[in-house]
């Protein structure tokens, strides 16, 4: 799909409004949403605004406010495509899945307060979405139950033990 302003570049930003009940949506480029942006809302966006810049801009910020950003840390890489934070610091992208689990301690913070949780829960469809919520239900009791054990609180544990047992005749 292309820009709907310059019919040039490819639209990287949508926009929609919804105005008295009416919806109406805005595909464009990143240099003509910069530019509608400022018209729309009296911004004075800078020429190289770009969204991975915006991204890479949340990472840093954080790192700005917890004085983590050390060398040790920026320099580090992910053993599975070499990304180093920097990199991801700079673009606000990750390289691959293994970034998640290798930079986990420096991105907690920015995931928590860009999307109020670290833990990515999904949506769950109209359809069947009963069942995908028991299934979740059943996995969260599970875990705790097993938290419950490590710390001999076997009452507990017993009456976890027994939601799981109810919650899984459900799902049947």
């Amino acid at each position: 799909m292309y820009c709907e302003e310059c019919k040039v570049r490819p639209a990287t930003v949508h926009l929609t409004q919804i105005i008295n009940g009416q919806t109406m949506q805005t595909h464009l480029c990143e240099q003509c949403a910069a530019k509608k942006g400022a018209s729309m809302f009296n911004l004075n966006i800078e020429p190289g605004f770009s969204i991975p810049n915006l991204l890479g801009t949340l990472f840093g910020n954080v790192y700005n406010m917890q004085e983590v950003s050390t060398p040790a840390v920026l320099s580090t890489t992910c053993p599975n495509c070499g990304m180093s934070f920097e990199r991801i610091r700079q673009t606000g992208k990750l390289g691959c899945s293994e970034c998640y689990s290798a930079f986990a301690r420096e991105l907690e913070p920015t995931l928590r307060r860009v999307h109020g949780n670290s833990q990515h829960i999904g949506k769950i469809p109209k359809r069947g979405g009963g069942k995908v919520m028991l299934k979740k239900k059943i996995e969260e009791l599970k875990s705790r139950l097993q938290k419950a054990v490590a710390r001999e609180e076997y009452e507990k544990a017993a009456e976890i033990r027994d939601e799981i047992k109810r919650l899984e005749k459900e799902m049947e």
